[in-house]
């Protein structure tokens, strides 16, 4: 009795684990993520509670104290040790106390692209006090003067490189009586100081704290612009406790002070700056940094820098995977890739091309109230379901109706949640500890993003305007933006999904995707703005046969149009709003057009007779277009 007493112990301690793996496969990883999750609280709490109070710049001074000669900033042959920075900062922030117009305090626009200057002057207003705007160094003329005066600055610092974007809207900043400031040593323009000669000839002794004693956790610490896909940009307030929840979250990244880490997006977005810039500041890691993102030099650059972590965004891991393949792309030491935007197809290539380097996905927006980390590892996926997170931070996707453009409602005028395996708009409850603080000089905007009455009568949700779908395994998938997502014969077509699609073929690189109308048709029908592979033909039969063979019929794009490029934003998104304008008109178009005509099973050339019968009601799309114009012949 008691040898099968023992027995039955025995195979229950060998049985249980196989049976909890079976059953429960993310048992493990959950219970690893509770821990990792409940140390970013405790962490955020902890700083919260220091007195006085404890903000992004502290971490950077206590940084350069513990570690003075270790290297900050490398940027192509120059470094800066985190010393050389401080000292550099405190140059500029003397330089500015005595530029008349500034004062410790008031808001000031940083308009500079990725370069060290930009992060030292950053941390020279920083221990002024003063918000700062970060520009986006692409905007001109009226998108740069919406977005300097969002934030009601009274300095603009400008690189020397812009100084004519700076001369197109000078007239209205001397109307205002802003100080602008040039990185230069000389500057013969009426109205723009040079800057670089006063920084020179200033003192790099400390600034006295009690220039920031009125900063408190509430203030403006950045204003981040979103990039303007659909209109003027608008500037996120990002306040001193947001970048503390910032700093607390990146440190759970697995980066540490022995890494270094390549930023090469724009230091004017959330990723650039917070996750880069912030979070090697919380790590006390090294930046090598770069003016631009470059597909041919990435990796040249991450083995002459001995990167060990790498930032993407967008569509940058589409890109590396499109460059042509060399021996040597597994010869590199990247460890870590941190981002945001990987579709599974692109993560999979990535991989078997690059290397075993660990892929850490999350969502996140710079103005959200609500985040997901993808700390399984599950290809695709942006995150993972969790009772804990989900308790402290509420969220839902409910049922959106793409027509209207609206979630949709029940006979109570409450939304409807979305099944599992549905796409659903992601929208999460605001609340103390996670509010959402809104657009700066931009009320309509921020109402815009609200949403009330979700799951009962007065509640109040932050809109995030993305569809996004929960698998049977509590895996979440971002699936398209609103406005993006269009529909046609009834269905729902994600953009991102047939995208992704397209650029699988043979012949096509980089497909943007979007719903124009078409007279007689309802809903809006597929269109796809295209580039072609390095020395490759446009084959319609075989893009045909593709589009077939992965897409069902209402998501196969009806028209394709090649351009020389795809555009995007600074952020690599893609800009659809011209685009859809523009339609389909070939008159108009200078660029190839082609159309999807299934009975030749095949895209053709879009003439202007096929677009006059398209018109005209004679060729629907519903039906091939040869036979539909040999019968109007």
């Amino acid at each position: 009795m008691e040898i099968y007493f023992i027995s039955t112990i025995l195979a229950g301690a060998l049985i249980l684990p196989l049976a909890l793996k079976t059953c429960f496969p993310y048992l493990w990883t959950d219970l690893q993520y509770v821990g990792v999750f409940l140390r970013i609280l405790f962490k955020y709490v902890a700083i919260r509670r220091r007195r006085p109070p404890f903000f992004a710049l502290d971490r950077f001074l206590e940084r350069s104290a513990a570690l003075p000669d270790k290297p900050f900033i490398v940027f192509g042959d120059e470094a800066y040790t985190y010393a050389d920075a401080d000292r550099a900062s405190n140059r500029i922030a003397n330089a500015l106390r005595s530029q008349r117009g500034y004062e410790a305090g008031v808001s000031a626009a940083l308009f500079m692209g990725n370069e060290p200057g930009f992060l030292f002057t950053w941390l020279a207003l920083a221990k002024l006090g003063s918000p700062v705007a970060l520009l986006n160094y692409n905007i001109r003329s009226k998108s740069l003067l919406h977005c300097f005066n969002c934030c009601k600055a009274k300095v603009l610092i400008a690189a020397a490189e812009l100084k004519e974007a700076v001369e197109d809207v000078l007239p209205s900043l001397m109307e205002q009586g802003v100080t602008v400031l040039l990185w230069a040593h000389r500057c013969d323009t009426p109205g723009i100081e040079s800057f670089s000669d006063k920084v020179q000839a200033a003192s790099d002794t400390a600034l006295p704290p009690s220039l920031r004693s009125r900063v408190t956790l509430r203030s403006p610490a950045v204003y981040i612009y979103t990039s303007g896909t659909t209109g003027l940009p608008k500037a996120a307030l990002v306040d001193q406790n947001r970048l503390l929840s910032a700093l607390a979250v990146v440190s759970t990244y697995g980066v540490t002070s022995k890494d270094v880490v390549y930023v090469n997006l724009p230091l004017y977005h959330t990723a650039g700056f917070v996750v880069g810039f912030l979070g090697c500041i919380e790590t006390g890691s090294t930046i090598v940094l770069k003016r631009k993102f470059s597909a041919s030099q990435f990796w040249d650059d991450c083995r002459k820098y001995n990167v060990t972590v790498v930032q993407y965004i967008g569509e940058v891991m589409r890109y590396l995977c499109c460059t042509p393949k060399k021996d040597n792309d597994k010869d590199h030491k990247v460890r870590l890739a941190i981002g945001n935007g990987l579709r599974a197809e692109v993560w999979k290539e990535f991989l078997n091309r690059f290397g075993n380097i660990q892929i850490l996905e999350f969502y996140a927006s710079t103005e959200g109230n609500v985040g997901f980390l993808n700390y399984a590892g599950k290809m695709g996926a942006v995150g993972r379901v969790h009772f804990i997170h989900k308790k402290l931070f509420p969220y839902i996707l409910v049922k959106y109706d793409t027509e209207r453009d609206e979630p949709i409602r029940d006979a109570s005028g409450l939304c409807v949640e979305a099944l599992k395996g549905e796409t659903g708009l992601l929208v999460s409850k605001i609340t103390d500890i996670a509010p959402f603080v809104g657009y700066a000089e931009n009320e309509e905007q921020t109402e815009r993003k609200k949403l009330r009455n979700v799951l009962k009568k007065g509640d109040l949700y932050f809109n995030t305007g993305d569809l996004m779908r929960i698998d049977k395994d509590n895996f979440i998938y971002f699936q398209d933006r609103v406005g993006d997502t269009f529909r046609w014969k009834g269905e729902n077509v994600a953009t991102t999904e047939v995208s992704d699609i397209l650029s699988m073929s043979d012949c096509l690189q980089e497909a943007n995707v979007y719903g124009v109308q078409v007279p007689g048709h309802e809903g809006r029908v597929g269109m796809a703005a295209a580039t072609l592979k390095r020395d490759a033909q446009f084959d319609g039969s075989k893009l045909h046969d593709h589009v077939v063979s992965y897409l069902p019929s209402y998501a196969r794009p009806r028209f394709i149009r090649l351009q020389s490029a795809v555009e995007v934003t600074g952020t690599f998104k893609q800009m659809k709003v011209k685009l859809v304008e523009q339609g389909f008109d070939p008159e108009q178009i200078q660029e190839p057009l082609y159309i999807l005509d299934d009975r030749v099973r095949s895209y053709v050339p879009l003439t202007a007779e096929i677009y006059r019968s398209i018109l005209s009601g004679h060729v629907k799309l519903s039906r091939p277009v040869t036979s539909a114009l040999s019968r109007k012949l």
